[in-house]
């Protein structure tokens, strides 16, 4: 799909991964969605944009939010055919501390916002694309998820957060194979660990440490480096059902 003149919703656009996104789409001609929390940055960011960008409150676990916010995004493009999937949370606890179990309530959040928010953008926005003129292959949408390689290599304390991005994993080939017969493509992918404001707490010598897990290049990871494979999968209409790791050959050990 060419991103000229495309529409693109994108959640968590706010910040981190999502805003390097949509700046590299807005680079390229694309009009964009910029999908997420009232207190985020999202404003700011369409307003340095100008009139080909919008932004639009919602929290991705809402049904009736996340329809607005699709019906905004149509009232003001016409339609949609790009949604990239940034909104996340990360929670770190051990299966059982000395305080007891991991709280049942703290896992089902995680899973809500990563998995279930994931799937409810997913839905909603393919029902819309369905809608588009088909291009001349037959593509009427794309869709880029977010997973991550704790997904694959989840370390202690990561089992909610791991199960989120597993689950987002093992969606993405079911998914594929749904929304074919529609002309529409999803991948998925799993970053390392990138520079986002998720780590943006991180003292500089634990920033250091991270890095030096990773084999080549030795450094965190780059929203802009996101970006670009998601415009990538964009671009290219043969990568449909992948899940593609983004990390510097990292596995990511234990601890």
């Amino acid at each position: 799909m060419n991103l000229k003149n495309a529409i693109a919703l994108v959640t968590g656009g706010g910040s981190g991964l999502g805003e390097a996104t949509v700046r590299e789409f807005a680079s390229a001609g694309a009009r964009v969605v910029i999908l997420d929390l009232p207190a985020s940055p999202g404003a700011k960011v369409a307003e340095s944009l100008g009139s080909n960008a919008i932004f639009v409150e919602a929290d991705v676990v809402s049904s009736d939010q996340v329809s607005d916010a699709i019906s905004k995004a149509v009232a003001k493009f016409g339609s949609i055919s790009i949604a990239v999937n940034c909104a996340g949370i990360g929670r770190a606890m051990r299966t059982v501390t000395k305080e007891g179990p991991h709280p049942l309530e703290l896992f089902n959040k995680v899973i809500a916002v990563n998995l279930s928010g994931t799937f409810n953008v997913i839905r909603l926005a393919a029902a819309q694309m369905a809608k588009n003129q088909p291009g001349p292959d037959g593509e009427r949408g794309v869709i880029v998820n977010t997973a991550s390689v704790a997904a694959f290599d989840g370390q202690i304390g990561q089992v909610a957060y791991s199960a989120s991005k597993g689950g987002v994993v093992a969606m993405t080939l079911p998914i594929a194979r749904d929304l074919a017969s529609l002309g529409i493509r999803i991948c998925t992918i799993a970053p390392g660990t990138f520079e986002t404001p998720m780590l943006a707490g991180l003292p500089e010598a634990n920033r250091k440490a991270l890095a030096a897990q990773i084999p080549f290049p030795q450094r965190l990871g780059k929203p802009t480096e996101y970006a670009a494979l998601a415009r990538h999968i964009v671009e290219n209409e043969m990568l449909n059902g992948e899940t593609i790791r983004l990390d510097g050959a990292l596995r990511m050990p234990p601890r």
